[in-house]
């Protein structure tokens, strides 16, 4: 069997999410007659029928809808390794790493000062439960996370240290006067509903609270009284005047973790996850 280039991939899979040759082509900005021959030579190549072409239409085969599984991951596979080897030629070898915005700044910051001259970082900022895909995508190198709530599915990572967490409400709220808080009671405030986060598949636990998505809209709807949540005591960098923070007794300790993709760690991202254990240790103390 020939190679499959990503050239035929990358129309396979148009071809497969539209149903339709003609939507494809465009989508794909070519004429329909040599996107068909395409389809046509991928499965030469393969050594089956893709989609089942009729004047109804066009539909998948459990082969192709087999290759819709698993052609995208290959796709992204390659974007992934293209972006690492640029990086890897550039002129000067920069460390990217990823965090959440607002999250262990203290520690990020005390990470960027003692990181090694040798090994300088740049630093990506992203939303709730993006590091992963920066990871893996080959956007970032490495990634401040944070157990129990992202995703480590294809990750390495090394813990670095935990802390209590919080729960951060509007200042106007009855709670805001709490010296302390339990979950119980974060979790059945009749008027204050808890934030829900995405899961790692981005779908949205059950709840009556607010779906949010990024730390600008979930600092306002607390600042408006909508909602509440419940953090790692060092994310409240971004805490507004109109949010106070009260410590949640019961709340599982959050872990601050440095993390790569598996197989992926270079000198440069250990010397970083070492210079990060040696200050985590100073933080966790701090925090227990």
């Amino acid at each position: 069997m020939d190679d499959v280039e990503t050239r035929e991939l990358r129309y396979f899979v148009a071809v497969a999410e539209e149903l339709h040759f003609g939507r494809a082509a465009l989508r794909l900005g070519m004429a329909q007659p040599p996107l068909s021959r395409a389809i046509r030579q991928l499965e030469e190549r393969i050594g089956v029928r893709l989609f089942d072409r009729d004047r109804r239409g066009v539909t998948l085969t459990d082969a192709g809808s087999a290759l819709l599984r698993e052609a995208p991951v290959a796709l992204d596979a390659v974007r992934a390794a293209v972006r690492r080897t640029r990086r890897a030629g550039a002129p000067e070898r920069r460390l990217v790493l990823a965090t959440k915005a607002g999250s262990s700044h203290e520690f990020l910051q005390a990470l960027l000062d003692a990181a090694p001259e040798d090994v300088p970082v740049d630093v990506v900022l992203c939303e709730i439960g993006e590091q992963a895909g920066l990871l893996l995508d080959g956007t970032a190198d490495v990634a401040v996370m944070h157990r129990p709530f992202d995703d480590f599915d294809g990750i390495e990572s090394v813990d670095l240290y935990s802390e209590p967490q919080v729960a951060i409400v509007p200042a106007s709220h009855p709670l805001a006067d709490r010296r302390s808080l339990t979950m119980a009671e974060v979790s059945s405030v009749p008027d204050l509903p808890m934030a829900r986060w995405p899961l790692a598949d981005w779908t949205y636990p059950p709840g009556p609270g607010p779906e949010v998505h990024s730390q600008s809209q979930l600092a306002q709807l607390v600042a408006l009284g909508r909602t509440l949540l419940v953090i790692p005591r060092s994310s409240r960098a971004w805490q507004w005047p109109e949010h106070v923070a009260v410590p949640v007794l019961d709340a599982p300790l959050a872990t601050t973790v440095l993390g790569w993709p598996v197989g992926r760690e270079t000198p440069a991202i250990a010397r970083l996850v070492e210079t990060g254990l040696r200050i985590g240790a100073g933080a966790g103390a701090v925090s227990a």
